[in-house]
């Protein structure tokens, strides 16, 4: 499958989110990343329900609801609600995250599980079989512009055996073209990218950058 590019809207000017919406897609972003922080699983504080139904109603694009949160089974609802094409949970989430996970399915959209960069590929076993993306963290989550940890990518080499044809394989964190390159090369079919997106003064030249990735991998 092609390689997708999945700005993070964590990275974007929030005064003006549906202009940054509007840019990212002109850019060529093929979806749209909401990282989701409840300051408990992760320390940050950041969107809730009511910002990704205003990044549905501006996006023509997919948009991504990344759960970093305690208890998701408790918020998998209200995001499904505002529109959320595909829900991600973490493997390592206290509560229910099989059971968010299964309401995702349930509801018709793409489900998805993520791994924290010192979480082994067997944590994700539960979810692998009808997962459709598998997020691995290669950074710890919580804030941007983190140093990219190769290792973490690594994982992907052994969970892409794991997984249906079709499987979204993403990374997440310290993400450039150079970085883009060993992530593509362990399997990723999914770039998530903010500060390298959003920070740029040309998107799509950044975005086109990270594609580069896929014709050398």
């Amino acid at each position: 499958m092609s390689l997708l590019v999945a700005p993070s809207l964590l990275a974007a000017d929030a005064s003006r989110l549906a202009e940054e919406v509007a840019r990212a897609e002109a850019a060529g972003a093929d979806l749209l990343h909401l990282d989701i922080m409840d300051n408990h699983f992760v320390p940050n504080l950041t969107f809730g329900p009511h910002v990704c139904a205003a990044v549905k109603k501006a996006a023509r694009v997919p948009v991504v609801a990344h759960l970093m949160v305690e208890r998701p089974e408790s918020m998998v609802g209200p995001f499904l609600d505002a529109g959320a094409d595909v829900v991600t949970v973490h493997a390592e989430a206290p509560g229910d995250p099989l059971g968010a996970f299964e309401r995702v399915l349930a509801s018709g959209r793409r489900a998805g599980v993520a791994l924290n960069p010192d979480t082994p590929p067997e944590a994700g076993e539960r979810f692998y079989p009808r997962a459709g993306l598998v997020l691995a963290m290669t950074v710890f989550p919580g804030f941007g512009g983190q140093k990219y940890i190769a290792a973490a990518a690594e994982k992907l080499a052994v969970i892409r055996g794991k997984v249906r044809p079709g499987t979204w394989l993403e990374v997440d964190g310290g993400i450039n073209a150079e970085t883009a390159r060993h992530a593509v090369s362990c399997g990723a079919n999914c770039l998530v990218a903010g500060t390298y997106v959003f920070g740029a003064k040309d998107a799509a030249a950044a975005i086109k950058s990270l594609r580069v990735a896929e014709r050398s991998e």
